[in-house]
């Protein structure tokens, strides 16, 4: 196991995390990637490389999602064969916690299928937990539900415990701040992977005053792909409506209006899905995905018929029969397009730029 801590202008509580880890588990190796803190904070890093760590820095700072994948290439390289567990430098994840993930991840990868699963640490949010932490977990838990079916109960943990054989994947995803751990989530399934969560404990010290978060531009970022996708299937829906109650005003036939609506708006929502809303969209060829997508299109045209059917079997009216059933069929358009349709082909590692930019120590 390896235990890996991305840190941008740390306070006290990193080396004291260091500290307690060190005096629990001497033998396991901890990285610690200096995200471009600066020359402030030098010795805070000399002071963790003096209890052992192995240090990876850069001049500039480039996010949480970046030094990540940059910790992830030096364990490649240099600790290679090792399980990874990421812990935050703010002193909000408990060695027990790390130690408990860890646990998990080993006992996973002893069995078969062990190898393909992430372990999470989630926490309860229980006790005298800030507001803005609190409410942002459960807006994105909820936008996660939302767009991908799954229930994930902490989606924005930064205790998590990763095999050693899903470094290559953990290394091409993309993302370079905190969108990059959500991106991680909404890709697993994609590429083969199954997602655990242990319960750990809620932890805020000082009213998570080290945290570096960003409310508005950093949440812009984790909800980007959900919202994204959210937009384009209202603005699709807003078509596919204004077409439906044209045809049905022009001609006296349900199932030409359905189809008529369908074919305009699933045109218009397969080119903004593609080249707008899913990152590795245009990897797919137009082709394959154009096939995907359209055959997915007659499967829900199909059950938005019969359900539009089934509605007006109770005396609903036709349109608020139609928006019942999109709002129905949204979370399954979007599970299917973001696992099967745009996933993209080969993976990507660290650029030579950015490598070239990294310096380690140990």
């Amino acid at each position: 196991m390896v235990i890996l801590i991305p840190a941008f202008e740390p306070d006290r509580q990193l080396p004291a995390l260091i500290r307690s880890i060190r005096s629990t588990r001497p033998e396991v190796p901890v990285v610690v990637v200096d995200d471009g803190s600066g020359p402030a904070f030098r010795d805070v890093f000399d002071g963790v490389r003096t209890l052992g760590c192995h240090v990876v820095s850069y001049a500039r700072n480039q996010g949480k999602g970046f030094a990540l994948r940059a910790g992830f290439g030096f364990i490649a390289d240099n600790l290679p064969g090792r399980d990874v567990v990421c812990a935050d430098s703010d002193g909000q994840h408990a060695v027990a916690d790390i130690l408990r993930v860890a646990d998990r991840v080993r006992e996973n990868r002893d069995q078969q299928w062990g190898t393909s699963t992430m372990v999470l640490g989630s926490r309860s949010f229980t006790g005298n937990v800030p507001a803005r932490s609190r409410l942002g977990n459960s807006a994105t838990r909820l936008l996660f539900a939302l767009a991908t079916g799954e229930r994930i109960p902490d989606t924005q943990t930064g205790l998590r415990g990763y095999p050693a054989a899903m470094l290559p994947w953990l290394r091409s995803v993309r993302g370079d701040r905190y969108e990059y751990e959500l991106n991680l989530l909404l890709e697993a399934k994609n590429n083969g992977y199954s997602i655990e969560s242990v319960t750990i404990a809620t932890v805020y010290l000082d009213h998570n005053s080290g945290s570096h978060f960003r409310p508005l531009a950093d949440s812009a970022r984790i909800y980007a792909p959900l919202l994204k996708f959210l937009a384009s299937s209202f603005t699709a829906f807003l078509l596919d409506t204004v077409v439906f109650v044209l045809l049905t005003a022009a001609i006296d036939s349900l199932l030409l209006a359905v189809v008529g609506a369908r074919a305009v708006s699933s045109a218009v929502n397969f080119l903004v899905n593609r080249h707008l809303v899913f990152e590795r969209g245009r990897d797919t060829s137009p082709r394959k995905a154009g096939v995907r997508y359209f055959g997915l299109a007659a499967v829900l045209l199909a059950a938005n018929f019969g359900l539009i059917r089934a509605f007006e079997a109770i005396a609903v009216p036709a349109l608020p029969a139609k928006i019942l059933a999109e709002i129905t069929l949204l979370v399954v358009s979007f599970a299917v397009q973001q696992r099967f349709l745009f996933t993209g082909g080969a993976a990507m590692e660290l650029s030579a730029g950015s490598r070239s930019r990294t310096h380690i120590s140990a």
